[in-house]
């Protein structure tokens, strides 16, 4: 087993740094904090014959204002050569990149520890706000674009229309397509039924128009549509890709998943986040049963003890600090290199590609709670 100790350095010294101390706009501040101590492990296999090894791994965000990151480590077991580095791909988002010509075949352990300190992101949804001008909309222009995925069409247009009822302030109509998302669209775990017997399941790839038709879903199903209602709406909105550290599962070897949120952007005030996802689970439309409670319970920051109208409220505008984010924006595109197979449609895990076809990489993301609430509870190192 080799350790990328120049990596280590590189990262630790510089890199990881995030701005933890303000938002990202002048409505927007950061509250209380957290910190957490995570393992994200991968498993990459390897075919015999394989001449050229390509993994793209998820980092944590050095874009998002929220969190800081620090102690990154990396230990690759693989004793023939390799060769790794710090990638972005198109849109600044970074990725830690290994190639291994002509690999063994076999498995190939890729462990990563990192510490993030994560704040709390509160917008001030009651500060004065206005429509966007032609200006501001054609520097936002890539945000409000129609994707294979998130489609501006007769749907989404007329949802947008319904919902927004013609209210011209982001804010207030950027809430009602929330609620009409709300009322719309059902998060898969609420299946009463067990899981082999399930009917509501996510659409694979966070297809806006799959989830028009099945009205229900998981994270991406929930945001791809919100985010075509809302470009459909003329209102600015951007993906955000990343995981939750889930209070049940502190100190647990147990996968935490990964988890998608959305930011849409208002005048003076700036990119405004909102979890239409996980608010359903709060919404007082089903009746948690044993098959339900424990996956809606695995799906949220920390648990679920029923509805709850406060937290409904509380993911438009705001996050708690139990996150870490991996990527901005979908359709991913390396660069430096390139991958071969198509844009993707997401990457909070890792991508790999064994000359040039893409191989399915197996992940764990394990944590501790070092400081903030709840860590009074936390128990041992993951």
């Amino acid at each position: 087993m080799r350790l990328i100790t120049t990596l280590i350095a590189l990262i630790s010294a510089a890199t990881l740094a995030g701005c933890a101390s303000a938002g990202d706009g002048p409505g927007i501040s950061l509250g209380e904090s957290a910190t957490f101590a995570a393992n994200h492990d991968f498993v990459v296999p390897v075919a015999a014959g394989t001449k050229d090894l390509r993994v793209w791994f998820a980092m944590p965000s050095d874009k998002d204002p929220a969190q800081s990151t620090s102690d990154w480590k990396v230990e690759v077991a693989l004793d023939t050569p390799y060769t790794t580095r710090i990638v972005r791909d198109e849109t600044g988002n970074r990725f830690l990149y290994l190639e291994a010509p002509q690999p063994p075949a076999g498995d190939i352990a890729v462990k990563t520890s990192f510490t993030v300190e994560r704040q709390e992101v509160k917008a001030d949804l009651a500060a004065a706000t206005r429509p966007h001008t032609a200006e501001e909309l054609a520097e936002l222009a890539m945000h409000l674009q129609s994707t294979p995925q998130t489609v501006i069409d007769t749907q989404s247009r007329t949802m947008a229309r319904e919902a927004t009822r013609g209210e011209s302030n982001p804010v207030i109509a950027s809430r009602r397509i929330y609620d009409r998302v709300l009322a719309y669209m059902e998060y898969h775990v609420k299946d009463p039924k067990p899981d082999a017997e399930k009917t509501m399941q996510a659409t694979g790839t966070g297809s806006s128009v799959k989830s028009f038709e099945t009205k229900c879903g998981n994270c991406t199903d929930f945001h791809a549509l919100y985010a075509a209602v809302s470009r459909a709406a003329g209102i600015p909105c951007r993906e955000v890709y990343g995981s939750f550290f889930k209070g049940p599962l502190d100190g647990v070897d147990k996968d935490q998943s990964y988890h998608c949120w959305i930011e849409f952007h208002a005048p003076e005030i700036g990119w405004i986040p909102l979890d239409v996802a996980v608010a359903d689970i709060y919404v007082a439309d089903f009746t948690a049963n044993d098959n339900s409670r424990p996956r809606c319970a695995l799906t949220t920051a920390n648990g679920y003890d029923g509805p709850d109208p406060a937290l409904v409220d509380y993911y438009f505008g705001h996050l708690e600090p139990r996150r870490v984010s991996w990527h901005y924006y979908r359709n991913l595109v390396m660069k430096d290199p390139r991958q071969t197979g198509e844009p993707l449609l997401w990457n909070p895990m890792a991508y790999a590609e064994a000359d040039g076809k893409s191989v399915k990489v197996t992940r764990k993301l394990t944590f501790r709670q070092l400081s903030g609430p709840g860590a009074a509870s936390a128990s041992a190192a993951p």
